[in-house]
């Protein structure tokens, strides 16, 4: 087991949904830490850098409008190993495919807005960390 940070967002439709307060009580309910949370909208430039590895992808514009389009809540959260614990906490991109008790299983609707996003590797939450926390973590 080892002692890892990652970056959590509750996305646009999580916030107008009311379940900042949800997300954060399943994380903290899991044991782990909240290290730093902001509100703010996501400007495009940062966006772009976010799914940059999508860039070529049909989809592209699509994920970059969503997140940019209304405020989102951005965390680093750090625990033992929480960055696969994290994933299974929000479940399957495809709320289809997500197990109830999950957090996409149990309020996302739709692939393109599934209420939250969470690094999927230690080299990606770094990345991620730095864009949203520049020179914090």
């Amino acid at each position: 087991m080892a002692e890892q940070q990652t970056l959590i967002l509750v996305k646009p439709d999580g916030v107008q949904r009311g379940l900042i307060g949800e997300v954060i009580a399943r994380i903290e309910r899991k044991g782990y830490r909240i290290d730093a949370l902001e509100l703010g909208t996501l400007d495009r430039a940062t966006a772009e850098q976010h799914y940059a590895e999508h860039t070529d992808k049909p989809f592209f514009e699509e994920l970059v409008g969503f997140i940019t389009s209304a405020p989102l809540v951005a965390m680093c959260v750090s625990g033992e190993d929480v960055i696969a614990s994290m994933r299974s906490l929000m479940g399957a991109t495809n709320p289809l495919d997500a197990t109830p008790g999950s957090i996409r299983g149990d309020f996302a609707t739709v692939i393109g807005e599934n209420i939250v996003h969470g690094s999927d590797s230690p080299e990606s939450a770094k990345r991620e960390l730095d864009l949203f926390f520049p020179g914090r973590f």
